[in-house]
């Protein structure tokens, strides 16, 4: 299997599957001498792991990475870092079911069909178990980049969505951790809540959209033709499981306006009247805010009877078993950050060896 590395001067590789022993990676191209926070690492991964509130699956885990090299007295050292994070509550039986089933919109058959094989237990590779690797390399990534502050938040679950602007929110990590959905304004974050229940008490599943905002991106990050930050960022989130679509700045909203109240206008100080930009001009940071938005579909596994079919071609009917999360939205916050900070981090290298080059030169 390919594409299980990210990133290109700054690299994360990953391994494992959701029923298996282990998921672990190696984070390559990290600079000697970064002095690294592991307790903020392992907050990181306590904001994804499951378990966490009565919105999210009940499975069991600790999620608690384990460094095997590349950090000395809590240092980089320059050399690959090696890191795992031991499954210890998965329940394997709990797929039998679909041993030879497909689900619909999951991506059994297309692993089935493309390598021969598919690792039922879970979904195996295909897991959205697999982003803790994710979650540990943007953590390490974040303590890189530490002027830079990326911060994601859920901005709507269903037809229930904020009403305000970023700028008008509380994006402090206190305001956004205080519910269990993640969503800083009270209010909204209620009726999202209830929102969730109401749908897992009938079976079902939620989709929504999570709101990245990062600040203090200096000008410049960004490497055209055919790396511009925004294509990065926008590959980074559609490689998140359960993406359906990215946009940043004015987004499609923008297909609305004419030039004369799209554009940005510059004020003396260089920086823009507007930034319906969304901090990003020709592929590279203008040094004004960057935000996007990333929209997650619904679950594909829901404890309701489907129609499907199995290995033979044969319709049958299906119902989903086991812990699932009846929304992904209030786990898939931190791992947004961390591969928004994984795309940054990679930027920042390609900075520093641009800079290193034209003093060489």
């Amino acid at each position: 299997m390919a594409g299980n590395v990210f990133g290109n001067l700054f690299r994360v590789s990953t391994f494992g599957e959701s029923h298996g022993t282990a998921l672990g990676g190696i984070i390559d191209g990290c600079p000697a001498g970064i002095k690294l926070n592991l307790q903020e690492v392992q907050y990181e991964l306590n904001r994804r792991k499951p378990g966490q509130s009565s919105i999210v699956t009940q499975r069991n885990e600790s999620d608690e990475v384990n460094f095997l090299s590349g950090i000395f007295n809590n240092k980089t050292t320059g050399t690959p870092i090696g890191f795992i994070i031991y499954n210890k509550d998965h329940k394997s039986d709990d797929y039998s079911h679909i041993r030879e089933v497909y689900r619909p919109s999951h991506s059994d058959l297309t692993y089935e069909k493309k390598y021969g094989i598919r690792d039922y237990r879970g979904g195996g590779r295909s897991s959205a178990r697999e982003t803790t690797c994710r979650v540990v390399a943007g953590a390490i990534a974040k303590q890189l980049i530490q002027n830079i502050t990326i911060t994601s938040y859920v901005s709507s679950v269903g037809d229930i969505s904020i009403k305000k602007s970023y700028k008008e929110l509380n994006l402090s990590r206190e305001s956004i951790e205080r519910s269990p959905i993640r969503c800083p304004d009270p209010d909204t974050a209620e009726k999202m809540i209830s929102k969730i229940k109401k749908i897992k008490n009938q079976g079902d599943t939620i989709g929504g959209i999570i709101t990245c905002v990062v600040k203090n991106v200096p000008i410049g990050i960004g490497e055209p033709i055919f790396e511009k930050l925004h294509a990065e960022l926008g590959k980074a989130m559609l490689s998140i499981n359960a993406v359906k679509g990215f946009e940043y700045g004015s987004g499609f909203y923008g297909t609305h306006l004419t030039g004369s109240q799209h554009n940005d206008l510059f004020q003396t100080d260089g920086t823009t009247k507007t930034n319906l930009s969304g901090g990003i001009q020709g592929g590279i940071s203008n040094g004004m805010d960057i935000y996007f938005r990333i929209a997650f579909k619904p679950v594909a596994t829901i404890m309701k009877k489907q129609k499907t079919i199995d290995q033979n071609g044969n319709l049958i009917f299906i119902e989903g078993k086991g812990r699932h999360d009846p929304c992904v939205l209030p786990r898939a916050v931190p791992i947004v950050e961390s591969m928004t900070a994984l795309v940054l981090a990679d930027y920042w290298m390609y900075n520093k060896l641009s800079k290193y080059s034209s003093v060489s030169n």
